[in-house]
């Protein structure tokens, strides 16, 4: 049975050091990342325990074996980050000597946090190494999995250290659990899936769980255009899966998937759903009870063709479903829309491969290993 940090008193941990994974494996604007703002709340709550914090990471795919650190693959930029969100001194450790490092912990009083270099430049990290684990392990009295995102990966700081030390879910992974297990096993009806992006084979495991669950699924993107191909009607040069037209041939006989009535073309490629799509998918989101959303609808990174995909965000912000928003750039949708009246109706999750796996119904490493540890603080 999985155990909630939320639940530790300030007696179970005051004194004590927490190996605090997360996810700081993003780019652009950090102010108000998901990923980076979310992961507040439970830095707060062990503080507030006067619990020391070790905060683990990976940051990109380094090359196999690199140990010089360049500015693209360092975690420095995270400690700033939370040195001015926290107003407190993050001391940042910029090498693997576990032993020096184990040291410098115990000299410092409680409430420090401290701050791993980037873990994907240690071999054994993404190979879920056991003996790796285990450093990591000496380095805290117990561990706190607040990384949904790459919890779907068998990484050692995210599976292997959890055989080490007591483990829990801190309050991010909480919050992601308990709203994606509402959406699967208890969904509000009418349920709207919307899904973008450029793979139906990413969110295969997603349609087949939800076949029946849901009412639409609102399609756009390189998936429509597999859909759309799938009835054979003309494509160009738009980008769709060939491998995958026998499975949108099935999904189309349940007469759920919804495709674009009108489409925006330029140089011979499907880029946007059109202004006629935009108003039947937002007719659907308005009368639906909840939503889920992965992936853009266009191809968002051009701003020509990122129209469709903010009316849709639009639209779910205007509606009064409870809505469930996953990937990246699916939630970079809504940095800059504002709507008071949403906040508590909207969930932001910091997962996409996650999410999407989780939803399609597969059971994720990292949650997996918390559940089967037996380890009491």
């Amino acid at each position: 049975m999985m155990e909630f940090l939320s639940l530790l008193k300030k007696d179970d941990i005051e004194g004590k050091t927490c190996l605090l994974r997360v996810d700081f494996n993003v780019s652009g604007d950090l102010s108000s990342n998901p990923r980076l703002v979310k992961i507040l709340p439970t830095i707060k709550f062990l503080l507030e325990k006067n619990a020391k914090i070790v905060i683990l990471s990976h940051l990109g795919r380094p090359k196999h074996g690199e140990r010089a650190v360049s500015k693209n693959i360092s975690l420095k930029f995270a400690a700033e980050f939370l040195e001015n969100k926290l107003k407190k001194k993050i001391d940042f450790i910029d090498h693997f000597d576990f032993y020096k490092i184990g040291e410098k912990i115990k000299s410092f009083s409680a409430s420090s946090i401290f701050l791993l270099e980037n873990l994907r430049l240690i071999d054994g990290e993404d190979g879920n190494d056991a003996k790796l684990a285990r450093k990591l392990a000496s380095l805290g009295d117990f561990y706190v999995n607040d990384a949904f995102s790459v919890s779907h990966r068998k990484n050692a700081s995210v599976v292997a250290i959890t055989k080490f030390l007591p483990s829990y879910a801190g309050l991010l992974m909480e919050s992601e659990i308990k709203y994606l297990s509402a959406a699967m096993h208890n969904p509000k009806k009418p349920l709207v899936i919307i899904l973008g992006g450029a793979k139906i084979s990413d969110k295969l495991g997603l349609i087949k769980n939800f076949l029946n669950k849901a009412d639409y699924f609102l399609v756009g993107g390189g998936i429509a255009n597999t859909f759309m191909a799938a009835q054979d009607l003309p494509m160009g040069d738009s980008l769709y899966e060939k491998d995958m037209l026998p499975s949108a041939k099935k999904f189309l006989k349940s007469g759920k998937i919804v495709l674009p009535s009108d489409v925006i073309i330029d140089e011979r490629k499907i880029l946007d759903i059109g202004l006629k799509t935009i108003k039947k998918y937002s007719d659907l989101i308005e009368k639906a009870k909840m939503i889920i959303w992965n992936g853009p609808v266009g191809y968002f990174e051009d701003e020509r063709f990122a129209k469709g995909s903010k009316a849709i965000a639009k639209a779910v912000l205007n509606s009064k479903a409870r809505a469930i928003i996953g990937g990246g750039e699916t939630t970079l949708l809504f940095k800059n829309i504002k709507n008071k009246k949403r906040k508590t109706n909207l969930f932001l999750s910091t997962g996409g491969g996650a999410m999407l796996e989780f939803l399609g119904g597969k059971k994720l490493a990292g949650i997996e290993a918390l559940a089967y540890n037996k380890l009491k603080i």
